[in-house]
């Protein structure tokens, strides 16, 4: 069968939490300061092969939150899936890796990232919605920036 005439598909086989982490190292006093939080979110997103059209992802979410200069709380989670992508050309398998299965994987990392700062005694945290398309397309721009400038 062609590659023009294979079937493409995107088939979610699993969807799992790899790691998580919580520390709040200044407690308890912490609890007794004026909570003004300055949050930090950082984002990485980890894919390989595990066999011919079948690939893990994992989204690594880490968010640090401090009062002045005390760290409050940090939080890191790694969202996995495992994911069946056939029939997609080199592009087209770039940017599920790099944005749709990020997009699938955020919700659930986002979910566990609100239940253990809540279970840490913090005020809820919920993250914003990420725009992985866009961080993949700046991404790409920044490898090709990177090429040009090796290149010259």
């Amino acid at each position: 069968m062609s590659e023009a005439t294979q079937q493409k598909k995107f088939i979610i086989q699993k969807i799992y939490t790899k790691d998580i982490s919580f520390e709040s190292p200044n407690t308890p006093g912490i609890f007794t300061a004026e909570f003004k939080p300055n949050l930090e979110v950082n984002l990485n997103v980890e894919s390989k092969s595990l066999e011919e059209g079948v690939y893990h992802v994992v989204l690594r979410v880490t968010a640090t939150t401090k009062v002045e200069e005390h760290t409050a709380f940090l939080c890191e989670v790694e969202q996995a899936g495992i994911f069946t992508l056939q029939g997609f050309n080199q592009e087209e398998m770039g940017y599920l890796l790099g944005a749709q299965c990020p997009n699938t994987l955020f919700p659930y990392a986002r979910e566990t990232v609100s239940d253990l700062v809540t279970r840490g005694g913090f005020p809820q945290l919920l993250l914003e919605p990420v725009n992985f398309e866009a961080m993949y397309h700046e991404h790409l721009q920044s490898q090709a920036a990177q090429a040009e400038e090796t290149a010259q």
